[in-house]
């Protein structure tokens, strides 16, 4: 299938001859075709892949909160619910997604806006077609998981120490039972912080063998975002990713982390929680609810929710004291400088 493109502007004639010139578009797919269209009429790589980027970043974070906005409301669903007492209202909601369109004006739409010129000066490819294959993709996309994964379980654990934490990380500790909109509810400072392991992967990766294309980034992108959206949800379903792959973190290992504020400190994968024994109140919690559901098989309904609350309320209660302690090592800190 091909295209009748009807690149009118000197600028677009000049682009399409100088970057597609010798190319056959009749050996394009469908959406290779569509690809050059737009770049062709566009006529700016650097604008044209930002404000795809920063369409795509939005599109697919929203998108993907919406199932969970919808889920919230509807009391069928707390029977999955992590912590069912604390289903976040619509006011909460909207305070939280002011502070996240706020974080991606001011600070994320820059960082994509400069992505692209980095990228491609390391040797990415934006506009170039054909298309790599999946073969191609796939493992470059595990190595920026993997990458993203160490990054933040390192640079999350900074963040939960001293004044990191007071003046940084508490933002997103505001929930202590999150949900979808809260996976990007943080200060700025830490939307760069972190997010440097969603993009510094792509662009080591880029450098070391100058084989990448924005395709596969943006393939990357909207899997991190999902993993992230889907981590905050505060649900955790039979068909959970977790259930079928063992090592995959998901909304029951984070929930934890901002329940009992320590511990669980990785993003995709649970290895490093449980290599760097950073996983183990977590470990031990899953023993005593084992434990429970053993000694109570034949307890009502409401007894087991009685049970399942008092190990919640327990947890939270350590947690409180957890975050006062990190507060007050930011505080004795002070005084000492």
């Amino acid at each position: 299938m091909s295209f009748n493109f009807t690149a009118t502007t000197p600028e677009s004639l000049a682009f399409k001859e100088a970057a597609y010139g010798h190319l056959d578009f009749s050996q394009l797919n469908w959406f290779e075709n569509l690809w050059t269209s737009y770049y062709i009429w566009m006529a700016n790589p650097v604008l044209a892949t930002g404000l795809a980027s920063f369409i795509l970043h939005e599109a697919v974070y929203f998108g993907r909160c919406i199932p969970w906005i919808i889920i919230d409301s509807m009391p069928y669903f707390r029977r999955w619910k992590l912590q069912v007492k604390k289903v976040p209202t619509a006011a909460e909601q909207w305070e939280c997604t002011k502070l996240v369109l706020f974080s991606h004006i001011t600070v994320e739409l820059p960082v994509i806006f400069l992505f692209q010129p980095v990228a491609e000066f390391f040797g990415m490819s934006t506009y170039q077609v054909p298309f790599p294959s999946v073969k191609t993709m796939a493992p470059q996309i595990f190595f920026f998981f993997f990458f993203e994964d160490l990054f933040h379980f390192l640079a999350h654990q900074a963040l939960h120490s001293g004044p990191l934490y007071k003046h940084i990380h508490k933002i997103h500790h505001k929930y202590s039972a999150p949900f979808g909109l809260a996976a990007e509810y943080a200060h700025p400072a830490e939307v760069m912080i972190l997010g440097t392991g969603t993009i510094a992967g792509p662009l080591l990766y880029c450098y070391f063998t100058r084989n990448l294309h924005i395709l596969t980034v943006f393939l990357w992108i909207t899997l991190r975002l999902f993993q992230a959206v889907d981590a905050h949800s505060g649900y955790d379903f039979p068909w959970s990713l977790h259930n079928i792959i063992p090592f995959w973190s998901g909304a029951e290992h984070h929930d934890f982390h901002h329940m009992a504020f320590t511990n669980n400190y990785s993003t995709s994968f649970r290895w490093w929680d449980f290599i760097c024994g950073t996983d183990t109140k977590y470990r031990e919690y899953r023993k005593k609810i084992a434990k429970a559901k053993a000694e109570n098989k034949n307890a009502t309904k409401e007894e087991h929710k009685k049970w399942e609350q008092k190990l919640l309320d327990e947890v939270e209660e350590e947690g409180i004291r957890a975050e006062a302690i990190a507060e007050g090592s930011a505080e004795q800190e002070k005084k000492t400088n």
